[in-house]
């Protein structure tokens, strides 16, 4: 049966995502309040892992909101790729942090399955963490994460999340495509704002 509590976490969270894939910077207000909200329940199902992933989101979308506004010089933070050597050793020390943490929860807590638990919180902060560079590559992440969620969440009988998470696995492929096209119109608009100026330097010399 669905409670309240994970009809209104759904509800924020859905909201949330489908405003991050717009570019929409009331994502994170609506995100805040979400992750709160999956925070009581993960906790009421012994996903402990999940609970210490809302409070990272809580903390972090706060700074992603300030970031996204004024976070290139007072203006507003443009969508950019993440380097290859960037995302390398990023994924290697998510593994190696996932593995950690997994090994913690099974020998000292009672979690229910540490490892998917803790690959969705280690991928998701580094999804969370380029989502606030605005690096496109964050959605690479994002697949990951939603791709065991869906599973990991129904064994649980969130069936609402579940199916909430399979949705965020379209909406990641969605996003990632439309920050694609963002990005190289950003890169486009730069390079002809960078010709300007020089353009006009060279009249002034002639």
């Amino acid at each position: 049966m669905i409670s309240a509590l994970e009809l209104a976490a759904n509800a924020f969270t859905a909201a949330a995502i489908v405003l991050a894939g717009r570019n929409n910077v009331y994502t994170w207000w609506t995100g805040i309040v979400g992750c709160t909200l999956f925070g009581a329940l993960y906790l009421q199902n012994h996903l402990y892992a999940d609970v210490t992933l809302q409070v990272f989101f809580v903390l972090t979308s706060v700074y992603g909101w300030w970031k996204w506004l004024r976070g290139a010089h007072g203006e507003p933070l443009p969508i950019t790729h993440a380097t290859r050597s960037t995302l390398g050793w990023t994924a290697g020390a998510g593994i190696a942090a996932t593995l950690a943490y997994g090994t913690l929860l099974h020998a000292t807590t009672d979690a229910y399955a540490p490892f998917p638990d803790s690959t969705v919180l280690v991928f998701s902060i580094i999804g969370q963490v380029l989502m606030m560079q605005r690096r496109v590559e964050n959605w690479s992440f994002w697949v990951l994460v939603n791709t065991i969620a869906v599973p990991l969440y129904a064994s649980r009988g969130l069936v609402l999340t579940s199916v909430l998470y399979a949705g965020f696995w379209v909406n990641a492929i969605v996003s990632w495509r439309n920050w694609r096209r963002l990005a190289r119109a950003a890169a486009a608009a730069s390079a002809a704002a960078a010709v300007v100026p020089s353009s006009s330097t060279e009249r002034l010399s002639s």
